[in-house]
């Protein structure tokens, strides 16, 4: 096994914490700004639950990796995750600059059940962004005992939100116009 490298891991931890503070505050400013487009956007919502699926299966299918000692396999789908993760956030803040919020439309007992999906999975997202970039830090600089420290808990977290994504989607589907 080879050293850490801490040099390298202080650097891109610098960068995780920038982009994490940007990312955030882009996300919580988005819905207060609109960018007018004649590019209707409406085809992104299902493709936003795809590529959530999409990293939820990635992130089984590593962790399953991980587990059969197959680290090469392990770093190259979380790699993956990554990159299905980042085409999802870019999609989704461009989707929402330049479009209405969709707001729910069912009656019942099902608006307090989607409701508490979408907030844990909404806050959920916020705290682990951050905490998957240390994580891959972690991997990546050969920190291998404080990444599996971290990606015990870090690793629920993601793919929680990968799931609850779709999930919230579906039930948000009939009430978009």
């Amino acid at each position: 096994m080879s050293q850490p490298n801490l040099q390298l891991a202080r650097k891109l931890n610098t960068v995780a914490y920038i982009v994490s503070f940007l990312v955030l505050a882009l996300v919580a400013l988005m819905r207060q700004f609109k960018l007018n487009t004649d590019i209707d956007f409406s085809f992104l919502p299902p493709f936003h639950a795809t590529l959530n699926a999409i990293t939820a299966v990635i992130l089984v299918f590593a962790y399953i990796a991980v587990k059969r000692k197959k680290i090469s396999l392990h770093r190259k789908l979380m790699i993956t995750a990554l990159i299905t993760s980042l085409i999802f956030l870019i999609s989704y803040v461009l989707y929402h600059i330049t479009t209405e919020e969709t707001r729910f439309c069912q009656p019942g007992a099902i608006r307090y059940v989607y409701f508490l999906l979408l907030m844990t999975h909404i806050l959920l997202a916020a705290v682990s962004f951050p905490l998957v970039l240390f994580t891959f830090i972690r991997g990546y600089t050969g920190q291998y005992v404080r990444h599996r420290k971290m990606a015990r808990w870090v690793y629920p977290l993601w793919l929680y939100v990968a799931v609850t994504g779709p999930i919230c989607y579906l039930m948000l589907m009939p009430c978009y116009s």
